[in-house]
């Protein structure tokens, strides 16, 4: 079975038609548990996500502020394993028909086996990885394996990176490219600064691909900022926090239906 970057790419394609960026969710697999994960995805794209990033929880993530790593934390000492995040990628999009791509460093699919772990996740329906922490130059095999089997590889890029290097990173992606808004790990901020909007139009100036914002927007205002001038809008720790926060599951996920609703409300307004 072939993956769906071609679902992605045309939910992308769908948003812009619409004249309104696409709402991005991240939502750790295995968080609160493997079947409220899924049930968290669910509410999510009830609530107006347009496409979701699963995150496989990992021990050191680099890239996730302490929110995420809570929740990492909570999936982990559940025992969450790949199996369970292609379970979630399986039934999460049967369920919503959503794109739903893995947010993954390289070490555990370098462990697992590219081969094997490109297979299942396009058999689970997958329509690709982010991989924040896995240099272009050495992506030549990930990537093979990748497109064999209909799957996006959607690269980081950061304030940080020359014009000479977005065009190198743009190149070897497909699907969108995630453009980091500001400097340090994920979660949310009182406001997205012009740095964002300054990566946009360099990281446009290299590619045709969709350019993605994410860390930082937190809220429905954010939103409708990063929405003026990106192609998506990308939002994690906001819907780790409500879930983290509420009383409950059943509330958690009432909490997570409604940010989106709120996020999805942001997106349009531009």
């Amino acid at each position: 079975m072939s993956g769906n970057r071609e679902l992605l790419e045309t939910t992308l394609a769908k948003a812009a038609s619409e004249d309104r960026a696409a709402l991005i969710a991240y939502l750790p697999g295995g968080f609160p548990t493997v079947d409220g994960g899924i049930a968290a995805v669910k509410a999510a794209v009830a609530g107006g996500a347009d496409v979701i990033e699963v995150g496989l929880p990992h021990s050191d993530p680099v890239l996730d502020g302490p929110v995420i790593q809570t929740a990492d934390d909570i999936a982990l000492r559940g025992g969450v394993k790949i199996a369970d995040i292609m379970r979630t990628v399986r039934e999460a999009h049967e369920a919503t028909g959503a794109p739903i791509l893995v947010m993954t460093y390289w070490n555990p699919i370098d462990r697992y086996g590219v081969e094997r772990f490109t297979a299942e996740l396009a058999e689970a329906g997958g329509a690709g990885c982010i991989l924040p922490d896995l240099p272009v130059q050495e992506s030549g095999r990930w990537r093979e394996h990748a497109d064999k089997h209909g799957l996006a590889t959607v690269f980081v890029v950061a304030p940080s990176s020359k014009d000479a290097r977005l065009a190198t990173i743009t190149a070897a992606g497909s699907g969108f490219v995630y453009a980091a808004s500001l400097m340090g790990v994920t979660g949310t901020r009182e406001s997205v600064g012009e740095q964002a909007q300054d990566l946009v139009r360099r990281t446009r100036a290299t590619t045709g691909l969709p350019v993605c914002v994410g860390i930082g927007v937190s809220t429905a205002e954010h939103a409708r900022q990063v929405a003026d001038f990106a192609d998506g809008v990308i939002v994690g720790s906001a819907f780790v926090k409500r879930m983290l926060d509420a009383p409950d599951e059943a509330a958690g996920l009432a909490a997570v239906r409604a940010l989106a609703a709120e996020l999805a409300e942001g997106v349009r307004k531009r």
